[in-house]
This record gives C-alpha cells, sequence and structure tokens, in this order.
C-alpha cells in the first residue's frame, strides 16, 4: 500500500514512525515533511492547502490511502477534495472540520447536543465583547473563533487582560481567526485529552494524554501549542471516561449526523474535569500535537489498520491493543517561543540518538540534514519515550534531552509534575 502523509510536525513524523512499522506499508511520502522524517520516508513538496495539487499528486504516485495530520488542510476541505476523487483519506470533511475551525460552532453544536460545556456568548465586535467581560468578571477565557494554531486563546485571570485580549484579537493579532470572538466562562479542575476515532456511525476510544500547554514550570506563563505530553491521563478513570462518551461525544455525534455532517477522523476531546464530573473545553479534528508523539509511541503498528478502518467504516470490527505502559514526551522549542524565536540555530547530538520502541526523537521544526540538522520553528524536537511507569518514561524522555546538544534550544523540566506528586 502506498500512503501519503500530510504535514511537517511532531504529530507527523510520530504518525509515518507508527504507519512504517505496519507491513502493510509498502511505500510512504510525507508532504511535506521535515528533515526528521526525511530519514524515514520520502518527503515531497506539495502545496497541502490545494485540494486539487493534493489530489494530482496522489494520483500520480499511485496513492492508496491519505492520512491528513494538521487542521489547516481539513477546514479548506483537502479530504473532501480527495473523497471526491476516490482516494481513501483519513480525515473529516470541511463541514465536519467546523467542530475545531469554529468555536461559536461547536458551542451551538454542543447546545443542541446537550453536552456539558462553559457558558459562552460569541461577539463580532469588540464594544459588546467588552461590556460583556466588564459584566461578569474575572477570571474568563477569551478565543478567537477560527483556527489560530493553538494560541488564540488567553485565560484571563483579571479583567484587564481580558479587555487587553479583546484588543489583541479585533487588532488582527491572529488574523481572519479574531474576526469574531468567544467568551466563555472560567472553568476549573483538571485538564485532560481524550482521543477517539469516528467512521461516521461507530465510536473507538483509543487513548487519554495530559498536555502541558504553558511556556514555563509549574504551567506558567503564555500558552503555547504545548511543551509537553505524557499518556495515559490519571484523572481518566473508566467512570469519568463512560461519562465523556456518553454524555460528550455520542451526543455530538448524534447531532453532527442530523446536521449531514457525520464525523469521519479523529476527534480529540479537550476536557475539564473536576469531581469526577467532565465538561467539554474544546474539539478538535486532528490529532493532537504533541500529544499524539505519546499516543502513537504506545499504539505502535496497529495505528494503520485503525485508521484505515476509520475512513472506510469498519471501525465496529476493531478493538485496540494498548501496551500496559506509561509515555511522556518533551518538547524543546527555540529560546524566546511562544514569542520571537530565531531560526535556523544548529542542533548537534542527533546522529547517534536512541531510536527503539521504547525511545525516540521525533522532529517537529527541522531543516538540513544528518549531520548538520538546524532548528526551523518554534518548537522543533519531541523526545519521547515509554516506561513501564510515568516515572520511568519521564526519566528516559530527560535522558534523551540531555543528549542533545543545543545552546539556542529550551525544555520544561517538569513535565508530568501533577501525575508524579499525585503518586507520591
Amino acid at each position: 500500500m502506498n500512503i501519503l502523509i500530510l504535514g511537517s510536525g511532531g504529530r507527523e513524523h510520530a504518525l509515518a514512525w507508527a504507519v512504517l512499522q505496519n507491513p502493510k506499508c509498502d511505500k510512504l511520502i510525507v508532504a511535506p515533511g521535515n528533515a526528521g522524517i526525511a530519514q524515514i520516508a520520502t518527503c515531497a513538496s506539495v502545496d497541502i492547502m490545494n485540494g486539487g495539487a493534493v489530489v494530482a499528486f496522489a494520483e500520480e504516485n499511485s496513492i492508496d490511502f491519505v492520512i491528513v495530520g494538521p487542521e489547516a488542510p481539513l477546514a479548506a476541505g483537502v479530504a473532501d477534495r480527495l473523497r471526491d476523487a476516490g482516494i481513501r483519506v483519513f480525515g473529516p470533511s470541511a463541514e465536519a472540520a467546523r467542530l475545531e475551525a469554529s468555536k461559536g460552532f461547536t458551542k451551538e453544536v454542543c447546545d443542541a447536543a446537550g453536552a456539558p460545556t462553559a457558558a459562552w456568548a460569541r461577539f463580532s465586535e469588540a464594544e459588546p465583547a467588552r461590556a460583556y467581560i466588564r459584566e461578569h468578571g474575572a477570571p474568563i477565557v477569551v478565543k478567537a473563533d477560527g483556527l489560530a494554531a493553538g494560541k488564540g486563546v488567553v485565560v484571563a485571570m483579571d479583567e484587564a487582560t481580558a479587555l487587553e485580549a479583546i484588543d489583541d484579537m479585533f487588532g488582527g493579532q491572529f488574523g481572519d481567526a479574531g474576526a469574531e470572538v468567544v467568551i466563555e466562562e472560567f472553568m476549573d479542575g483538571e485538564e485532560a485529552s481524550f482521543f477517539v476515532l469516528c467512521d461516521g456511525e461507530t465510536v473507538l476510544p483509543v487513548g487519554t494524554a495530559q498536555d502541558h500547554k504553558r511556556v514555563g514550570e509549574g504551567d506558567t506563563g503564555p500558552n503555547t501549542g504545548g511543551m509537553g505530553a505524557y499518556s495515559p491521563a490519571p484523572v481518566m478513570t473508566d467512570a469519568v471516561t463512560d461519562k465523556v462518551l456518553d454524555r460528550i461525544v455520542r451526543p455530538t455525534m448524534t447531532e453532527m449526523s442530523r446536521r449531514a455532517a457525520p464525523f469521519q477522523g479523529v476527534l480529540f476531546v479537550g476536557l475539564m474535569i473536576k469531581d469526577g464530573q467532565p465538561r467539554l473545553v474544546e474539539y478538535n479534528v486532528r490529532f493532537g500535537d504533541p500529544e499524539c508523539q505519546v499516543l502513537m509511541m504506545r499504539l505502535g503498528a496497529q495505528v494503520l489498520d485503525l485508521l484505515l478502518a476509520a475512513a472506510t467504516g469498519r471501525l465496529a470490527e476493531m478493538q485496540v491493543n494498548w501496551a500496559d505502559d506509561h509515555a511522556m514526551t518533551v518538547v524543546m522549542a527555540a529560546e524566546g517561543y511562544p514569542g520571537d524565536y530565531v531560526k535556523g540555530t544548529a542542533i548537534n547530538g542527533l546522529d547517534d540518538m536512541l531510536e527503539t520502541s521504547f525511545e525516540m526523537c521525533f522532529h517537529a521544526g527541522t531543516s538540513g540534514t544528518a549531520g548538520a540538522y538546524k532548528a526551523a520553528g518554534g518548537r522543533v524536537l519531541n523526545l519521547t519515550a515509554r516506561g513501564a511507569t510515568l516515572q520511568e518514561a519521564r526519566d528516559r524522555a530527560y535522558a534523551l534531552v540531555d543528549r542533545v546538544d543545543w545552546p539556542e534550544g529550551f525544555c520544561r523540566r517538569d513535565i508530568g509534575w501533577r501525575a508524579l506528586g499525585q503518586q507520591d
């Protein structure tokens, strides 16, 4: 089977790594890929936002199956174009991808489905939004309605910060994503990520994780695309998982089908859990990054079979076989991230990096070739490891971090601190 993965980050490197372990994969192409992916697969220059270009490339290269990694091509309808051309694809339609592309749309769906989530309001002008904030006070959450690469959310602990976020969003900081703003009730509790595969009818859970969004240790500082993650999430007990499926996920899938937009792909369910009761924070319509890295380490070769089943309506036949262990990934980012950062700095120590089923260095933003890697993004490397316990996975992941020679890079040294503290 010839397979094409769209994307260029650590998520796509992890997906490629897992797919290649399956003997069904005869040839793997990743577009555009990155320097790390180029060591295990063929990288190709394709405009992944152009559905016609992706279809033409797939046909020219006899591609049997396309896996869409990032959210932007999904929102742009690339999966629709592939389906229209008769090419099997993993990823939802543009209409179903609105669950991530529009926070207001998601809130409307949740209200119609009766799925528990934060109280909310949507605004297209700044002054009514400011008035709403003054009326409700802080803490409060301000979100750009559209896609903002994981950075369009401000958790404002005081009114001044919330009002500043309104000015930034309507002032164009997030481009078109901030043309409308959703303001939400602040929810406290413990966050967790829950991942389910969907084929339009069947829902199949494939894992849980917890991400560290804040740039600073102790979960401080501005939000980022994610500084590390671990799996499984201790807070996602069987009882909580059942509530999420019965009260949030399945009602949402039913409502999407009622709207003639059945969901086919992976649904990333962002949750806030308090006193054993889950509420929805947000949906994403693709694997999280860096959550995907820990999920792929624990799932391995079966990933390809599961994604194919989701794409072809056969999830009811499938079951997930989990390794009974833990995984952790630590993000190394360029100094200055998530603000201004320098590209092009040299990264050494990667050529003799451990690469086994228990330890992997996934590239997220690199260029160059073996022996001459350079940083080409904000989040650059994902040092990922498995262990019998979370502590063992953590020790192995940070041992990988210590092998990297990159003075201009940094990482958080406390990934997993909450879960490990609970184990003390």
